[in-house]
């Protein structure tokens, strides 16, 4: 056993580890666990009553000393010329300690009166207590940039890794951190932007070897500043929960409900059951359950779970790694609806008639015990005859009812016309090393869309009920493409050879026509990624738009809590409405919706650029050693810099610049988004079909530099030396010969 660790010892470690001082970091330090940790409380207990600890949330420190970073206010430089500054925030009965502030060469200039955030070092005697350097100066934002550091002879140089920002920065000789020749790291700007010569930065933080292949996401992760390690007591909030019971619940126990995933989920938040309708005014129609993990009963609205829940807005998903909205303990255990184990749920209950409309909806509030976690691939073959061990036993119970309930929805579906696009999804498979070793199509089963129909009638009932119920919640909202938008997509249709119709209220169903036309024609994948662009970005609000893309008046999302937090909003509505408890929504929460609906809109979108970065570094890791093949692809975008390709691969981005288009200068046609040769008159467009040679591939960026090699099955000429604008005289005649054949073609430049 181990013996517990005197007041004096305790006292000594905190004070030499001032950064390691959480009740968890002391009990780690002396090894102490189980019921030791109970007697350590104590004593942290009893030091804080003697007065020689002070509790700031979850850490310890002694209250005659500073944290190792606070907040301090610059005094007037000294005699000396010395700056001293003084802690906003004293707590001890001592004097003021007197702080030293040590300027590292590349710190900005401070002055009298400034508020500086700083980290602390005990002084090394003389006439101060502490020595401090900067962290950040409060008011100021300086930019950031993560990047490569290239070390030279006195400092280095930050090699920027976002596609966009080709400048490098100069480190000074102090202010590289250690950082080595290669290595990734972040930093900052330090002093201000000067109008000659690169711009100065300091590092912040060594991030190791970009070429480690785990380190694609890890990069996209820090470079968009979403959370990826839980703090201490976050996870020591969701440690403490325990299983919940039956106790004010409807026990759900012994429906035949399934979970039906991908085979790689961690957690399951959703669980499904459906069957014949035996109600004879509904003969031929169906009963479908569909139950959501209940994530609001362990994470209550202004807890730490909460607070942290909230500033991630939503789980992010890369090829290699999950960084979760909730802990693990939460995300993939006490919520997760893991076969075989009680778990609680919000349980929907609804019926639809033979055409799969729905007549009723009930809500719920249950506790339930999966039969089965199933596959996509399980449940899709079990209903075409080919079922498994595991799905045998419930073919007839569980997997036809399912089906049946899904064929309903689906005459709905046609009958509601949402917009029906046909864009095959590409995943990037890696070794267990990390490595990119193969790019596939993602099969799209039944199974996948049975799933989609089930959530999106859940996510729709849970609307209705909070609408009837005159309770504030979140919608998901699609707003209609704008008038610009949709004249780019119509001028892109033309140039194709089909129509969309033009004077009248737009609705789905006309973009599904437009989809249809072009179907199994070579220009099926065009007309699809164009309609796709010319939609709005969804979004949340507490004001209900409608759902264009999904056809729907009313729509929220209730069936996703443990990944996204406008479900919990959803589910503590449903809560409150029913008046099933204390875990609803609170009055603050009702009041700050519109700001928590921008929020999560916000972090959502920053995961899906992560996402797709990420997904560009490996693309570009995986065709680094191709560099000089040739692919075919699809001009899906073009700028006045070059001309974007889509490979028919990989489905990977690439860019040909203009010096890589052929040995003539090519004019850039904004309203048309179109450029043309300005001695051949050859036009270049969106959705032209193209044969590329791959010239550079940076797996750090993600970036792909492309050579013009084929368009439209003609031969292009290889480029030539870098070139000026042609005269005056032959870019006149472009214009005139554009002119005579110009049609507005395509959609504008992609940006």
């Amino acid at each position: 056993m181990t013996t517990l660790p005197s007041k004096d010892e305790i006292l000594r470690w905190i004070e030499e580890h001032p950064t390691l001082n959480s009740k968890r970091d002391i009990a780690k330090a002396f090894g102490l666990k189980g019921a030791e940790r109970i007697d350590l409380k104590r004593l942290l207990k009893e030091l804080e009553a003697e007065g020689h600890l002070e509790k700031r949330k979850k850490t310890y420190r002694d209250p005659e000393s500073l944290p190792p970073v606070t907040v301090l206010q610059v005094l007037a430089p000294d005699a000396d010329g010395d700056l001293f500054a003084r802690p906003l925030e004293w707590h001890g009965e001592g004097a003021e300690p007197r702080v030293l502030f040590v300027p590292r060469a590349s710190a900005p200039a401070l002055g009298e009166g400034d508020r500086i955030r700083a980290r602390l070092t005990r002084g090394k005697g003389g006439e101060h207590n502490y020595e401090a350097r900067l962290i950040r100066r409060i008011g100021s934002n300086p930019r950031r940039v993560l990047g490569i550091f290239r070390a030279r002879a006195e400092g280095g140089r930050i090699l920027p890794i976002d596609k966009g920002d080709g400048k490098e920065w100069t480190v000074a000789q102090g202010a590289t951190l250690g950082a080595k020749d290669g290595e990734l790291v972040e930093a900052e700007q330090a002093g201000p932007a000067g109008r000659m010569g690169l711009p100065r930065a300091r590092i912040l933080e060594r991030l190791g070897d970009p070429s480690a292949p785990r380190a694609v996401s890890l990069i996209a992760i820090h470079q968009h500043g979403i959370p990826h390690d839980f703090p201490d007591e976050v996870v020591e909030e969701a440690d403490r929960m325990k299983p919940a019971g039956l106790s004010g619940r409807e026990d759900l126990r012994e429906l035949p409900l399934v979970t039906i995933d991908p085979s790689d989920a961690r957690d399951h938040d959703d669980a499904v059951w459906a069957h014949a309708d035996d109600d004879p005014k509904n003969a031929g129609g169906h009963v479908i359950w569909v139950a959501i993990a209940d994530v609001a009963h362990f994470v209550r609205p202004g807890s730490t779970l909460d607070r942290e829940a909230k500033k991630r807005g939503n789980s992010s998903y890369f090829p290699d790694r999950v960084v979760p909205m909730l802990p693990d303990r939460l995300s993939g255990d006490l919520c997760s609806l893991h076969e075989g184990v009680p778990r609680p749920v919000i349980a929907v209950r609804m019926q639809i008639d033979t055409a799969g409309r729905k007549i009723s909806h009930r809500f719920q509030r249950g506790l339930m015990r999966s039969v089965a976690s199933l596959t996509y691939e399980q449940v899709q073959a079990a209903e075409d005859g080919a079922p498994d061990d595991r799905t045998g036993p419930l073919v007839d119970e569980v997997v036809h009812p399912l089906f049946a309930a899904y064929r309903a929805l689906v005459r709905a579906r046609e009958a509601r016309q949402p917009l029906d696009l046909d864009l095959p999804e590409r995943k990037v498979e890696l070794s267990e090393e990390g490595k990119v070793v193969s790019v596939n199509f993602r099969d799209r089963l039944d199974a996948h869309r049975l799933i989609e129909e089930f959530m999106v009638l859940a996510n729709v009932a849970a609307a209705e009920t909070l609408i009837a119920r005159k309770s504030p919640l979140l919608f998901r909202v699609h707003e209609e493409p704008s008038p610009e938008k949709l004249e780019s997509l119509r001028d892109t249709a033309e140039a194709a050879g089909f129509t969309l119709a033009k004077g009248q209220v737009l609705k789905t169903e006309h973009l599904n026509r437009l989809l249809d036309q072009a179907a199994g024609s070579d220009e099926a994948e065009l007309i699809n990624l164009s309609t796709l662009r010319s939609m709005t970005q969804a979004y949340y609000s507490p004001a209900n738009f409608g759902h264009f893309g999904l056809a729907l008046q009313s729509y929220a999302h209730f069936t996703s809590p443990i990944r996204r937090y406008a479900d919990l909003v959803v589910h503590r509505a449903l809560i409150t409405a029913h008046g099933w408890g204390d875990d609803g929504l609170s009055r603050e929460e009702i009041d700050r919706l519109e700001q928590t609906a921008t929020h999560i809109s916000e972090t959502e979108r920053r995961s899906m650029m992560a996402e797709r970065d990420t997904n560009d570094r490996y693309l570009a890791a995986y065709l680094s050693d191709r560099v000089g093949a040739e692919f075919t692809g699809r001009i899906s975008g073009i700028a006045r810099f070059g001309v974007f390709v889509k490979l028919d691969e990989t489905g990977a981005d690439g860019l040909v610049p203009m010096r890589a288009l052929g040995h003539e200068y090519f004019h850039f046609d904004r309203d048309s988004g179109t450029l043309m040769g300005a001695d051949s008159g050859t036009k270049i467009s969106v959705g032209q079909r193209v044969t590329v040679r791959l010239t550079e591939a940076a797996p750090v960026t993600g970036g792909l530099a492309l050579e013009l090699v084929e368009l439209e099955d003609r031969k292009m000429p290889r480029p030539s030396a870098p070139r000026g604008k042609p005269p005056k005289r032959k870019a006149q005649r472009a214009r005139h010969k554009d002119a005579k054949t110009k049609r507005k073609v395509t959609r504008k430049a992609r940006r």
